[in-house]
């Protein structure tokens, strides 16, 4: 009898973990995956491929259109403290931040804004957006997950440019509606790297900068430096909602051949 109800009472232990288990095993998945991986954007917001980046905890979604030379983007990280902002760009004449062609997110009276500005210096930004070499649209930003800025937009890229030097940044706080002096922490100054848009490796560099090329007239104070930049990196293929729910699969097999066979022991 002791014994019956011994196996009786390991069983619904196994049954109870079972179900855990298959509850917590799509959400681990998906973190095991990489956070790019798991993201969820607002309906009519999806892209092709992603990218953990490797400094701030950030992530780069996008898609890169060859036959028109748009790229689409969806940027997401955690301000550097509450009120503050968060940039990515690229830069087409090197490999810093002095240089980018950058797109900013914050708020101005209590509304998101996404701002361009053409980084050509050490002076503080200005409230305003400032002309950058490629046609922007579709610029937005939302709240994201634990306290996260998504900045959205569309970029107007030359034809041939598959391969960019892009860099990304967080700040800490908004002044007189314009984005403050970021820190200069390492993983501020590593915030830069070289990314294949088709979503493959790729040897070639972006283009070197052009002798005696004009400088825009917007400054910025987001400068850093990095000791060597990078091989290209391609980023991943974005999954299919359905994704966890199919690799899932072989865990209930395991779990329910193992609650059979403890059963009967």
């Amino acid at each position: 009898m002791a014994s019956a109800m011994t196996q009786q009472h390991r069983g619904r232990a196994i049954l109870q973990l079972a179900a855990v288990l298959l509850l917590a095993s799509p959400a681990a998945m998906l973190a095991a995956a990489g956070a790019c991986e798991s993201a969820v954007f607002p309906a009519g917001k999806s892209y092709t491929t992603c990218s953990d980046l490797p400094t701030l905890g950030a992530t780069l979604h996008w898609t890169y259109d060859a036959a028109d030379s748009s790229l689409s983007l969806a940027f997401t990280a955690k301000p550097a403290a509450t009120g503050g902002w968060v940039a990515w760009g690229i830069n087409p004449t090197g490999d810093g931040m002095k240089g980018a062609q950058t797109l900013v997110a914050f708020k101005q009276t209590g509304a998101y804004v996404v701002n361009t500005y053409n980084l050509t210096g050490y002076r503080p930004l200005s409230a305003a957006s400032t002309p950058i070499a490629y046609e922007a649209t579709e610029l937005a930003a939302d709240d994201g997950d634990n306290g996260t800025v998504r900045l959205y937009g569309k970029l107007q890229l030359p034809k041939g440019m598959v391969t960019v030097n892009h860099i990304w940044q967080v700040g800490s706080a908004v002044v007189s509606d314009a984005p403050a002096k970021h820190a200069f922490g390492q993983e501020n100054l590593d915030s830069e790297g070289s990314l294949s848009l088709t979503g493959a490796d790729a040897p070639e560099a972006a283009p070197a900068p052009v002798a005696g090329a004009p400088l825009s007239v917007e400054s910025g104070d987001m400068e850093t430096q990095a000791a060597s930049s990078p091989a290209p990196s391609g980023g991943k293929p974005s999954p299919s909602p359905s994704a966890a729910a199919y690799a899932s699969s072989p865990v209930l097999v395991v779990l329910l051949a193992l609650a059979g066979f403890l059963a009967i022991v």
